[in-house]
């Protein structure tokens, strides 16, 4: 079992039907879920499953909602990105996540690989986004 960072192959052929919508007025919601280092998850993943997510004291199924940053553009790149979440007194161990679209039928966006096994002990758990501009925002098309 593996997790392997990517943009969903799914998510970059329903950005050609208009299936999700990045406006902050759109209505469209985003979620982050941890999973753990027995999930399966990369560019084939199409939608959220409960499998192998991780759980513990301050998670909930499903994870938590994001705030998107209203997507721009920098030279020739598209992007848009998400405030950073955490997940305040929690005990958790994750090794990735998933960002998918929980108001479109739960349809997966991008995979999230930290590399390594991450927890939390009574503590926060937190998911810090990079600086979103052309070079580093979450979700970038060029």
């Amino acid at each position: 079992m593996a997790i392997t960072q990517a943009m969903c192959t799914s998510f970059k052929v329903e950005l050609l039907t208009a299936t999700h919508n990045f406006t902050n007025s759109s209505g469209h919601t985003f979620k982050l879920a941890l999973f753990t280092n027995a999930a399966t998850l990369g560019a084939s993943t199409t939608a959220y499953s409960t499998s192998n997510e991780a759980s513990g004291t301050g998670y909930s199924a499903g994870g938590n909602t994001l705030t998107n940053v209203t997507p721009t553009s920098g030279g020739t790149t598209a992007f848009t990105d998400f405030d950073d979440t955490s997940f305040t007194s929690s005990t958790i161990t994750a090794r990735g996540a998933l960002i998918y679209n929980s108001s479109q039928s739960d349809k997966a966006v991008v995979v999230l690989d930290f590399g390594s096994d991450k927890s939390s002990t009574s503590g926060t758990f937190s998911v810090i986004f990079p600086t979103p501009d052309a070079s580093n925002a979450i979700i970038r098309i060029a």
